[in-house]
């Protein structure tokens, strides 16, 4: 990771940790390095909070005056970004978005012109330009690029959604909470066009209610919603539509990990599970493995970030992936997790198995979890401590087949995090203190 750029962007409270001169720079990187030859065609999206438009238009200022013709696709999901680079072969992409931070966060996220996170050392090379350490001709006469208001974007986007997943949900109930965010601009006009009946709560975007107790991070409205009426299935978007989580007709969470576990059985049933194989962060629930076990399907642990989920898929040609938060890539389609994509592929499912989201997910049990967070002086070396390395062994050892321990340091903070998985709560919380008072007491 460099100065500003982490492993999903530069991300930080608007004009605080990001500023607008910051997003100048960064448009206008792109605008020279993708204008050396021609105008450079450059795609912008961004989410609903306050700072959005003042940060997209310094990125396509910044862009232009390097001689780029910046594309503005308006409130959109992250996911569209991705995919529209592909389609309409634009140089780069760029989503202004904090994902499901609070409204007073933004961030800038790049994709490069295969619709993938961009490349470290063009982020490298943007952050000594932020810097000031190198300088750059800006463009002149008709070299100087424009803006266009692409109002097509989307309807392109949604047209794919709906041909590539190819379902009809005529007699279908599903309530959707929006999270005030990008799923505003696609979900509920994407599932009513396939036949669906659908309910929109959270889906008032003000610039500032964007993942405000409502969204895949604070379900509570859904659920209650699910348990007073009768809806086949709800659906929680993130603040910048590239998460899902689902809800049971009981009101029951269906994450990331059941929704993996759902998809890679169903296309195993249907001789579509590339290689037998679901891949998973070191996150993903222990009942999740044991389930996957219990169904001979293959799986691979990666570090904690969609990015190097998304390495290891691209690495293998992988089919299905994802992390508990609800961020599930399919590969054979997209380059990034899609939440309506993603939500689209679970009502398939559904429809074409006639089961609800109980019968599809018997069969996982998920362990109770507890995770922890303890601020250290040196993450690395609390981590080499040898006598912490014994007490975490003899929890493995307590645990057995029937729990797991992962102590790991923070990406972006001087913490070290515990997090225990056993049969019970009270087993969760014995074991996580245990750790936790030995590192707060030695202050390792």
């Amino acid at each position: 990771m460099g100065k500003y750029f982490g492993t999903d962007g530069v991300r930080g409270r608007a004009n605080e940790d990001l500023t607008l001169d910051m997003s100048i720079h960064i448009g206008q990187y792109l605008g020279w390095y993708y204008s050396k030859q021609k105008h450079a065609r450059i795609l912008i999206g961004k989410d609903t909070r306050l700072s959005g438009d003042m940060f997209e238009l310094g990125l396509a200022a910044g862009a232009s005056s390097m001689g780029a013709q910046v594309y503005l696709l308006g409130v959109c999901p992250t996911p569209s970004v991705s995919y529209l680079i592909q389609k309409e072969r634009f140089d780069c992409g760029i989503m202004v978005s904090a994902s499901h931070n609070p409204y007073y966060d933004n961030g800038i996220k790049i994709f490069n012109h295969k619709g993938e996170k961009m490349e470290e050392e063009i982020l490298l090379a943007i952050e000594e330009y932020m810097d000031g350490n190198s300088e750059l001709p800006l463009a002149t006469g008709d070299k100087i690029g424009e803006f266009i208001n692409w109002e097509d974007g989307l309807e392109i986007y949604m047209s794919w959604l709906k041909e590539t997943v190819n379902v009809d949900l005529t007699g279908m109930k599903i309530a959707v909470d929006l999270a005030n965010g990008s799923a505003t601009s696609t979900a509920v006009e994407t599932l009513d066009a396939l036949g669906a009946t659908v309910e929109a709560i959270n889906n008032s975007p003000n610039g500032i209610n964007i993942n405000k107790k409502c969204g895949s991070t604070h379900p509570e409205s859904l659920q209650r919603l699910m348990k007073e009426n009768d809806y086949d299935i709800g659906l929680a978007f993130d603040g910048d539509a590239d998460r899902l989580i689902a809800v049971n007709s009981d009101g029951q969470l269906i994450n990331g990990d059941y929704i993996l576990y759902l998809e890679s059985r169903y296309l195993k049933s249907v001789n579509r599970l590339n290689k037998n194989m679901c891949v998973t962060t070191v996150m993903a629930n222990l009942g999740l493995y044991k389930a996957l076990d219990a169904n001979k399907i293959d799986y691979i642990k990666t570090a904690v970030g969609d990015k190097y989920v998304y390495e290891e898929m691209q690495k293998n040609d992988y089919y299905i992936g994802g992390e508990q938060s609800g961020h599930i890539i399919f590969y054979e389609f997209e380059k990034t997790g899609d939440g309506l994509f993603t939500a689209l592929q679970v009502l398939k499912v559904m429809k074409e198995t006639g089961k609800t989201l109980q019968e599809l997910c018997e069969g996982l049990f998920i362990y109770p979890q507890l995770l922890e967070n303890v601020i250290v002086k040196d993450k690395e070396k609390a981590l080499q401590d040898e006598k912490l390395l014994e007490l975490i062994k003899k929890v493995e050892d307590r645990l057995g087949d029937e729990g797991r321990i992962l102590v790991r340091p923070s990406g972006t903070e001087p913490m070290v995090r515990v997090m225990v998985e056993a049969k019970t709560d009270a087993l969760c919380a014995k074991y996580v203190g245990r750790v936790v008072d030995y590192i707060k007491k030695h202050d390792v």
